[in-house]
């Protein structure tokens, strides 16, 4: 993926080559978390896209936020996942 910022403000910034890679990793995680909150992909996809583990994710999705439970459900509907993820394991058992 290819960042192209068409700020005049910013394309005048002259940079060391460490400070521009440490912002183009931030405006990448930040991309991710905005893809990661919205829906578009999911925390584990997240996880590799960065190159962290999943429970780093979980820790960067705490300070960006974003919550690790899908907050779209209402609690008949989580509810009824509950009752299927225990049926599920009830019959492997």
């Amino acid at each position: 993926m290819i960042f192209t910022f068409l700020d005049e403000q910013l394309a005048n910034i002259e940079l060391s080559e460490q400070v521009r890679q440490r912002a183009m990793e931030k405006a990448k995680e930040g991309y991710v978390m905005a893809l990661l909150e919205v829906g578009e992909i999911s925390s584990g996809r997240a996880a590799k896209i960065l190159g962290i583990s999943r429970l780093e994710m979980i820790d960067r999705m705490h300070k960006w936020g974003i919550s690790v439970f899908d907050d779209s459900q209402d609690l008949q509907e989580f509810r009824q996942e509950v009752e299927q993820a225990e049926l599920r394991l009830n019959q492997s058992i």
